[in-house]
């Protein structure tokens, strides 16, 4: 069990934690479809607050929650009143009443923290625009499965710093202690206060240089360059992002038997190359089915 009520960013837990949830995501993956697998959500009911399109986290929540024994209820942010002006605590403080937990992905996370202060039950960040911590649980339990270790490991994280996947793999790498190297053109960069208040075993650098980012990396990672309400920057983004692609001849720069990760939706030939994407090194697909797991494991240990 987590100490936290609520799983907003990794800050909610310590380290010790985090590894147990990786620990539990794997076992539960070996568990997976056996008849001793553990139904912990028999008879509650966890509603799914959605703002923003989805596939992997509306899936592997809703199976999770489905093979964990529980019933899940989707709930688009137009079918609440929420879409025609109620308050954030008016809706949190009714629907708390109703259902055992609430998963919520939505654009800002100031949203999430204000519905979680007005809810007496486990509230879980499915995604905002700052964080994305359980995502950061699948592509620990991934790295570990190739690996067969977390601490130590060297991960580089290539092209939109300032991201929430960026934010959350700071954390991550800081509890788990991971050497992370962000890569990233200037403007694009981690908030360096954010940085600052990191606490644990992990390194975390930054670099506008790729070839530094990637020089030795066991893991490298990318995502997006132009997420959901940046359209308008497309064109900025992509040519200023463009030499952090990631590619053959990017990867030759990191350690011969470099492994790369994506978060999905990936473009190919933009932030990704097909062939890197689909090759042998790509772990993009185990990490993908990693999301149920962890998912899983988040509301095994959060839901009492």
């Amino acid at each position: 069990m987590l100490k936290t009520r609520h799983f907003l960013t990794l800050r909610d837990v310590d380290s010790d934690e985090l590894a147990a949830l990786v620990n539990l995501a794997q076992t539960l993956k070996q568990q997976r479809g056996s008849p001793d697998s553990p139904r912990p959500l028999a008879n509650k009911s966890i509603g799914m607050i959605f703002s923003k399109a989805s596939t992997r986290t509306r899936v592997s929540f809703e199976v999770g929650i489905h093979e964990l024994g529980g019933q899940s209820m989707f709930l688009g942010i137009d079918q609440l009143q929420l879409g025609r002006g109620e308050t954030v605590a008016d809706t949190a403080m009714v629907l708390c009443r109703y259902l055992h937990g609430v998963v919520i992905r939505s654009h800002e996370h100031e949203g999430v923290e204000a519905f979680a202060a007005c809810s007496s039950v486990p509230v879980i960040n499915g995604l905002t625009d700052r964080y994305h911590p359980c995502q950061l649980v699948a592509d620990l339990q991934t790295i570990a499965e190739s690996a067969g270790r977390i601490a130590g490991v060297s991960v580089a994280y290539l092209g939109d710093g300032a991201s929430n996947m960026a934010n959350s793999w700071a954390v991550a790498a800081s509890l788990a202690g991971v050497d992370l190297r962000i890569g990233a053109p200037v403007g694009y960069q981690p908030d360096a206060a954010m940085l600052e208040k990191l606490a644990g075993p992990g390194r975390v650098t930054v670099t506008d240089d790729p070839v530094a980012a990637v020089a030795d990396a066991d893991f490298v990672y990318t995502d997006v360059w132009v997420s959901m309400g940046f359209e308008e920057e497309a064109g900025d983004r992509l040519a200023v992002m463009a030499p952090y692609q990631v590619n053959e001849a990017l990867l030759g720069q990191a350690t011969p038997g470099v492994k790369v990760l994506h978060c999905l939706p990936a473009y190919r030939g933009k932030e990704i190359a097909a062939e890197v994407l689909d090759g042998p090194r790509s772990l993009v697909w185990d990490q993908a089915e990693n999301r149920l797991h962890a998912q899983k494991a988040v509301l095994t240990a959060l839901i009492r």
